[in-house]
């Protein structure tokens, strides 16, 4: 079939149709058929059509201006050889379910093209998630690393069910602070140790994070006293935000978590925030790392934080902190 380039898109006449009809090729327009510079591209590669005055370099290296063009050919060559119909949609592109195609099927997933070096804007990122699971499809990353591989991430806006409320206390722990520690003195058994809080040091004594120490304060069950005088939740969280810079974001997810439910507890050996239990288990199910508003990340560190929780069979979970709201961005590696 031969097409024709009018600086923005290519075109077909009527006998264009069979390739929509097909092989969801392209939008109607008229008696002809509109082919987006991916599609016409595809379709010259396997020799399908030839494009009056252009060879597939000429063509390619025309597109090739518009920025990470090369990149989205590349995901859309992926996909459409994995016997998928794709089309430019919203973010890049809509990808159909196996089988189905414009017309006589629904889409499934709604991609955005990456690469490597690209940084994730959790806010933006979380928003386009929303909007495509209004739309009631799945938001995938399709990541072009330096050798021009495709690699894919489902990306989930995680509302965590509630598994309860946090235990109560009929009275405050006393403690005494020890640097950014508190220490109680308690015997072994009781409610803070049995709902796995703190570290025991001896029979008689129980050292609890700042983390732990924040929430307890603010549950009105731990009171802390420095110079034999009683600390507020908010005096002692700013002492500890003078050595560690990330305790704000950190005792938010936190307190968050626990208030949900769930036991977090340090992720350091996994090179996040925290490892979160859901109840008392023996293994945790998900690695949690709290991101200030505003933050973004380079793609390769996701990368990393991903195939590390998949080796260690945990999902992945970003809480992107906003003024009054916490959400959980997963990601996760998809075989398409």
């Amino acid at each position: 079939m031969l097409a024709t380039f009018d600086g923005t898109w290519v075109r077909l006449g009527s006998e264009g149709r069979t390739l929509y009809e097909q092989g969801g090729y392209g939008r109607l327009e008229g008696t002809g058929l509109r082919l987006s510079p991916e599609e016409a591209l595809y379709l010259m590669e396997r020799s399908k059509i030839d494009v009056k005055d252009f060879g597939f370099d000429t063509l390619l290296g025309l597109f090739a201006g518009q920025p990470n063009f090369v990149r989205r050919y590349l995901v859309y060559r992926d996909i459409r050889e994995r016997g998928y119909v794709v089309q430019p949609g919203p973010h890049d592109f809509r990808v159909f379910r196996r089988g189905h195609k414009p017309g006589v099927g629904k889409s499934q997933y709604l991609i955005r093209v990456l690469s490597e070096r690209d940084l994730i804007d959790f806010e933006q990122v979380s928003q386009d998630v929303l909007t495509a699971v209004n739309m009631r499809k799945q938001y995938l990353l399709a990541v072009v690393d330096d050798e021009d591989e495709q690699t894919y991430y489902e990306v989930r806006v995680q509302d965590l069910p509630g598994l309860g409320e946090p235990a109560g206390c009929s009275t405050p722990v006393q403690a005494s602070l020890f640097g950014t520690y508190a220490l109680a003195h308690l015997p072994p058994g009781t409610p803070l140790e049995e709902d796995w809080y703190g570290k025991r040091l001896d029979t008689q004594r129980l050292l609890l994070r700042p983390v732990e120490s924040i929430f307890l304060m603010r549950q009105q069950c731990l009171s802390i006293t420095r110079d034999e005088e009683p600390m507020t939740a908010e005096q002692f969280l700013d002492a500890v935000a003078e050595k560690d810079v990330e305790i704000r974001e950190k005792e938010r997810v936190f307190s968050d978590l626990r208030e949900k439910g769930y036991i977090p507890r340090t992720g350091y050996k996994f090179g996040h925030h925290f490892r979160v239990y859901s109840g008392k288990k023996t293994h945790s199910e998900m690695l949690v790392h709290a991101i200030p508003s505003g933050t973004s990340t380079p793609m390769s560190a996701v990368s990393r934080s991903v195939r590390l929780a998949h080796s260690v069979k945990k999902k992945m979970l970003f809480a992107c902190i906003y003024n009054t709201d916490i959400r959980y961005v997963e990601f996760a590696r998809i075989k398409l």
